[in-house]
C-alpha cells in the first residue's frame, strides 16, 4: 500500500508527466511527430495513471536499446 500511495502522490504524478512531456518534445524536435502526439496523449493520461506513464518511458528506453537520448 505504501507503494500505491507514493505513486498516487501530486508530486509523483507531477514528476512524470514533465517526464512524459519532456519525451514528447524530444521526439517532435527530431521529426517524429506521430510519437510526440501519442506521448502528449500518454502525459494526459499519466496524471491520472502514474504507472502508464513509467511503462511507457521503459518501452522507449527499451526501443532506443537502453541508451539515453542526446
Amino acid at each position: 500500500m505504501v507503494l500505491k500511495r507514493l505513486l498516487g502522490s501530486k508530486a509523483a504524478r507531477s514528476l512524470t508527466v514533465l517526464s512524459v512531456a519532456a519525451e514528447a518534445k524530444r521526439a517532435f524536435k527530431n521529426g517524429r511527430r506521430i510519437r510526440a502526439a501519442g506521448l502528449l496523449v500518454l502525459a494526459a493520461l499519466a496524471w491520472k495513471w502514474t504507472m502508464l506513464g513509467m511503462l511507457a518511458q521503459g518501452v522507449l528506453k527499451l526501443v532506443r536499446g537502453g541508451r539515453t537520448p542526446a
